[in-house]
């Protein structure tokens, strides 16, 4: 062996207990950021129906809900039965969020049109979920789908079908779950989507800004490459711009906030990829994100348009 190549062995001897040390500790950040996100934060729901119903007096009627996703594993959410052969609504709330921030619009949409509307909490989302994780769309919107066919498999007392049209509001991962769901299934005539992500790798990078609490680049690469390793092949990235392209004979409204949204620019760029045009209600002062801390008048001002669309896209 030449004496160049006994100092070059002599190197890696040197230095190879330094590089496994970084790879492990490469290895345990990637492994902490990905539980760290596709574990969303939790806390106790906002408001029940039962809770909702002390409130506002016996009314209300929603009740639980439960199906199958199309993986054989359990989904949930609430659900008010509309009159018998009208429309659906499917609410999706965003991510780190759950069902109970959209209770108020269901009740809200159920009253004004008589549609029947369901909520569930998306994967790895709400109090104890039945799975722990998410993953960022994809796999989201197939459950979305089983929610569908849970809802085609309603009847009335007299056996027919209890639901016609089925529309779908989404905000951030759930407007992209709602986007992979109506292409998907044409019985999606209409979405209300706000705050909509160019892809899921923008959720991703959002989630890993909360996580860590600070913007990096490394951070980002790392979450990519965990989350596509943890999700074994069903991580899915498709940007939401193809899958509008996808869409047909579905009626749009999107819906964006103003300059400090860090969902307005990717939601108004999407605007351009519906055939028929989206309509766009932009710049408003709040969002489907923060609609727990706005004030009555705020949310009425917010929930009207929502209503009034799916009114007309659905009838």
């Amino acid at each position: 062996m030449s004496p160049r190549s006994r100092l070059a062995r002599k190197v890696v001897k040197a230095f190879l207990p330094i590089i496994l040390v970084i790879i492990l500790i490469v290895l345990i950040t990637i492994g902490l950021i990905v539980r760290g996100i596709t574990r969303p934060p939790r806390a106790p729901y906002l408001v029940t129906p039962q809770t909702f119903a002390k409130v506002t007096g016996p009314l209300l009627k929603a009740s639980d809900a439960t199906w199958k996703n199309h993986d054989g594993t359990e989904a949930r959410g609430w659900m008010i039965k509309g009159a018998d052969g009208a429309p659906a609504v499917i609410l999706l709330h965003r991510y780190g969020a759950d069902r109970s921030w959209l209770l108020n619009l269901a009740v809200k949409l159920n009253e004004s049109t008589n549609f029947t509307v369901l909520w569930p909490d998306l994967r790895g989302h709400g109090e104890n979920p039945p799975v722990l994780w998410t993953l960022f769309g994809g796999v989201d919107g197939d459950d979305v789908t089983a929610a569908i066919e849970y809802l085609k498999n309603l009847k009335t007392t007299a056996g027919q079908a209890q639901v016609s049209r089925i529309g779908i509001y989404g905000v951030e991962l759930g407007s992209y779950a709602a986007l992979v769901a109506a292409k998907r299934t044409p019985e999606v005539r209409a979405l209300a989507l706000d705050s909509v992500p160019g892809s899921p790798d923008d959720i991703i990078r959002q989630a890993t800004d909360t996580w860590s609490g600070m913007k990096s680049a490394v951070f980002y690469r790392m979450a990519g490459i965990g989350v596509r390793a943890y999700g074994l092949g069903k991580y899915q990235n498709t940007p939401s711009c193809e899958l509008a392209r996808s869409l047909r004979e579905v009626r749009v409204m999107l819906l964006s906030g103003n300059e400090s949204d860090p969902w307005q620019r990717s939601t108004l760029e999407v605007a351009s990829c519906f055939h028929p045009p989206a309509e766009i209600k932009r710049d408003l002062f709040l969002t489907g994100g923060n609609l727990p801390a706005a004030t009555g008048e705020q949310e009425e001002s917010y929930d009207r348009p929502v209503i009034e669309f799916f009114d007309k896209a659905l009838r």
